[in-house]
């Protein structure tokens, strides 16, 4: 039986317009013109979602939504409320309601809600952790991630996780975490490609006092600190090769060795990795031991980037802008144009651009509504503009020129990250965050 869905609502024309609306999407609806008729249906008529006007003759929709969560504190419940009451509606929140839309708005833009609030309902406390950490999943590449991540999550096997850039690997790995076996023990994550390579091994290995210029006490590494869970080793894919070996030996055996120490220390910890390389051809050129690569990568998961996931944008900027009101104590709501442009956007950054330009959306609002002209031109739109005119943006040759200032040291150094610093005149951190922001890796 398709979901119920009760609409309370004092005016006959936005009860017909939402009751013709959800019901054209497969919803059985639901109406009533005040909160008592509400609570009659609500007693003899079983309801997944109520959708309710802040307004109501009466009890308010407030009134409703704290007596229904008394009885069914678990009933999804989305108001609807003109601009005036948007400080009442965000008191809602607090009280319990799903989410709130602002009078007028467009059908999709409710029913969006209103599957969000089933889908919310419905799923694992697991994998709604927090929205920065929930996987969204409404295209087929994503639902098939998720299904990866399910089967192989109860599992001891180590898994390498592949995508772009932005894509997400994270959050897919801390949802395989999460369901393991493993959930409430330790999840550490490290950036193989954001440590130098002389400070990566006593990151991860420990080390003992006086190992190495500067070591004043023991130190345990990332796999001691990981035992009993997991340890999750991003962009592995620029590991050092004299490395290699060592975390080889750690997944084969199960033993690790700090820096300037022979005593081995036995470890429990399920490796996750992730990488945006393609590591066979790291293997080809001889950057990437043989061995190293068939041992990670006993179940691969990829993800998808976000240009073929176009099903994913409006939930996953939903879910970014709730995760914004709470961190940036902002309320705002994306326009029918505004997700237009979302949807045309290739984000060649992926998430990690998209979470970006939302950020930077939301700064710019007044009122509490994203318009389009506060999100970046579609990119195809941009790149033809460019093309046309033959001049480069200012910001993209700076970037192509520090690229290649950076490259260039590296080169002249044998990749050594201090040497290339001091010919650039930067410092060392300075020179990772470059390299990082640059995307060089």
């Amino acid at each position: 039986m398709s979901d119920a869905v009760l609409v309370v609502d004092d005016e006959p024309r936005i009860r017909r317009i939402v009751e013709l609306a959800l019901g054209d999407r497969g919803y059985r609806v639901l109406t009533a013109a005040s909160a008592e008729e509400a609570d009659e249906l609500l007693a003899t008529t079983a309801v997944d979602a109520v959708v309710t006007d802040l307004q109501l003759p009466g009890r308010s929709g407030l009134e409703l939504l704290a007596d229904i969560h008394r009885v069914r504190p678990a009933l999804p419940v989305i108001l609807i409320t003109a601009f005036g009451t948007v400080e009442t509606a965000v008191e809602a929140l607090k009280a319990g309601a799903y989410d709130y839309v602002l009078k007028p708005f467009s059908v999709d833009e409710l029913e969006a809600l209103v599957a969000g609030a089933l889908e919310a309902r419905g799923s694992e406390p697991s994998l709604s952790v927090g929205d920065r950490d929930r996987v969204v999943a409404e295209s087929p590449g994503m639902v098939r991630v998720l299904e990866l991540a399910r089967q192989v999550a109860p599992a001891p096997s180590t898994v390498l996780i592949t995508g772009e850039t932005g894509v997400g690997k994270e959050v897919v790995a801390r949802l395989v975490h999460r369901l393991s076996g493993r959930g409430n023990a330790p999840f550490t994550a490290v950036n193989c490609a954001a440590i130098p390579g002389e400070l990566l091994e006593a990151e991860l290995f420990g080390a003992e006092r006086g190992a190495y210029t500067g070591s004043v006490k023991d130190r345990p590494g990332r796999f001691e600190i990981a035992d009993g869970g997991t340890l999750f080793l991003d962009e592995i894919g620029d590991m050092p090769l004299s490395l290699q070996p060592k975390l080889l030996r750690v997944l084969q055996v199960g033993v690790v060795e700090r820096l300037g120490s022979h005593r081995p220390r036995t470890v429990d910890v399920r490796v996750l990795a992730a990488t945006h390389r393609d590591l066979e051809e790291r293997v080809r050129a001889g950057d990437f031991r043989e061995d190293l690569y068939y041992r990670i990568n006993v179940f691969p998961i990829h993800v998808p980037p976000l240009r073929e996931r176009s099903e994913d944008v409006e939930p996953l900027a939903r879910a970014i802008l709730r995760e914004f009101e709470d961190r940036l104590g902002i309320r705002a709501q994306l326009t029918p144009e505004a997700l237009e442009r979302l949807r045309r956007h290739p984000w060649p950054g992926n998430v990690r651009e998209l979470r970006n330009a939302l950020e930077r959306a939301v700064l710019l609002t007044t009122d509490g509504r994203v318009m389009a002209t506060h999100l970046p031109e579609p990119g195809r739109v941009a790149e033809e503009s460019r093309r046309d005119s033959g001049v480069e943006p200012l910001a993209d040759a700076v970037a192509r020129a520090e690229r290649e200032a950076i490259q260039a040291a590296l080169d002249a150094t044998g990749d050594n990250k201090a040497q290339a610093a001091k010919l650039l005149g930067v410092s060392v951190r300075t020179l990772f965050y470059k390299i990082e922001k640059l995307g060089m890796r």
